[in-house]
């Protein structure tokens, strides 16, 4: 059986990226890491905030194209395809995502990087609308946020490669429509609301008005049986009842269901496992956490044995030895 070493969000940790590549037995051939017997599933969000985005986007390309890895889409690349492609006519703004504050932060440090390297972004962008939202094996599936198996199977009708093409995009930025549910759920995942008048002060800068929620409760009744995020819950809020709308804005993913591997929620810490058929990868690399990977080998229980990592320096090395950026 192949196996498969899945890595979390890179978010631009470009050197971390080799490392970490290096460290589970790959090597660089004519551009391209290799292993003799395995391939690399990245879990999406490659861009935004990270010191290496080029290199970070660059490495993982270039595996994809060459049949060394697969990638499924995060937030973040969804988020840079909105944010870069103009409105319809008559909508009455002028591209999909806004160009508001809060917005412009998020992908400031992505349009900084290529700012020199324009055509190279444009034909960045043109790849991640080729980066499929799921991706299903014979043993195992892969999604960025959240797998939601009636909106998996609403996106696979409509498009079987899960690639979006101009018209879902466009679709997705209304919050009315089932590409919106779909995008939303699958790269995001659930957000529940807070009480009027509070906020929670994120670690990543951001004031939020909502919370992350997971899916792997069967039967939850208060807040804190689904928060999945580093900040608290303000206050006694764990202990609210979960109303019935919230309730019935949760997916649910049983035990009994193939192993799943997600990012996106900024675990912290050592890498465990939230459920026996579940490993989220994101632990916080951008935060000077850690890059992981799960090296996935065939079994249908996961083990926690199977995780590795590389802790983020503060300042990754200004050059990657035997690595050319622009090498064709």
């Amino acid at each position: 059986m192949q196996g498969y070493d899945l890595i979390g969000d890179v978010h631009g940790c470009g050197a971390t990226l080799v490392a970490l590549l290096e460290k589970m037995g790959y090597r660089e051939e004519q551009g391209v890491y290799r292993h003799p017997q395995r391939k690399v599933i990245f879990l999406g969000d490659l861009i935004d905030r990270g010191p290496r985005i080029r290199l970070a986007v660059q490495t993982a390309r270039r595996m994809v194209d060459a049949g060394e890895a697969y990638i499924v889409m995060g937030n973040h690349e969804y988020n840079a395809l909105a944010y870069c492609h103009p409105a319809p006519e008559g909508s009455g703004r002028r591209w999909l995502r806004e160009h508001s504050p809060r917005h412009n932060r998020i992908i400031q440090d992505t349009l900084d990087q290529y700012r020199d390297h324009t055509n190279e972004w444009e034909d960045t962008l043109a790849w991640f609308k080729r980066i499929p939202l799921y991706l299903e094996f014979e043993h195992f599936r892969v999604v960025h946020a959240c797998w939601d198996d009636a909106l998996i199977e609403a996106l696979a009708q409509r498009l079987p490669d899960a690639c979006m093409d101009d018209d879902f995009l466009i679709e997705s930025t209304r919050s009315n429509t089932q590409a919106f549910h779909i995008v939303d759920r699958l790269t995001r995942g659930t957000h529940i609301p807070l009480p009027k008048g509070v906020e929670i002060h994120s670690g990543d800068g951001f004031t939020r008005k909502s919370f992350r929620a997971h899916f792997w409760c069967e039967q939850p009744l208060v807040w804190g049986d689904v928060v999945f995020q580093p900040d608290n819950l303000p206050g006694d809020l764990e202990a609210r009842p979960l109303a019935d709308d919230e309730r019935q804005r949760l997916s649910y993913y049983a035990p009994d269901q193939p192993p799943l591997f997600i990012g996106h929620y900024w675990c912290e810490g050592i890498p465990a496992l939230p459920a026996s058929n579940i490993a989220c990868l994101d632990y916080s690399a951008v935060k000077y956490g850690r890059l992981v990977a799960y090296r996935w080998s065939g079994e249908t229980c996961l083990n926690a044995d199977s995780f590795t990592w590389i802790k983020v320096a503060r300042e990754e090395l200004p050059q990657v030895s035997g690595w050319d950026l622009d090498q064709d």
